[in-house]
């Protein structure tokens, strides 16, 4: 099964532009394979202004949201990974959807619980 996470990245995005309103993401800078201006970074995270006018080609896939943008006038190709991604809101208004940092990646199979045998079924006679 795919992963849900990209999927509301990207609805929420074009909510947000529907409404008039600015996208802005908010991301883990230090999630390995993020590339990102490293001196607009604060306490390991950044908010990037993700709105069509401020950005071009922006792609929001599955496994990275990619786009190039000018920092202070210099312009740069920004990689961020999905896992990377910690929210995705409105400036305005802040209404959008906070993602848990800690959530297990939705294409391993659920944990086990514990002393439970995941390769043996449990059978039961039922009168």
């Amino acid at each position: 099964m795919t992963p849900i996470k990209p999927y509301l990245i990207r609805s929420i995005y074009e909510w947000v532009l529907d409404n008039d309103l600015t996208p802005h993401m908010l991301v883990d800078s230090e999630t390995e394979g993020t590339v990102l201006p490293r001196n607009y970074v604060e306490d390991g995270k950044i908010v990037l202004n993700i709105r069509p006018e401020a950005i071009h080609g922006l792609t929001l896939g599955n496994e990275t949201v990619e786009f190039n943008a000018r920092f202070s006038g210099k312009p740069m190709h920004i990689i961020v990974p999905i896992k990377a991604v910690l929210a995705i809101y409105a400036k305005e208004n802040g209404k959008g959807m906070i993602f848990d940092q800690e959530e297990y990646d939705e294409t391993d199979p659920l944990p086990t619980p514990p002393g439970k045998s995941p390769n043996r079924p449990k059978l039961r006679v039922v009168k």
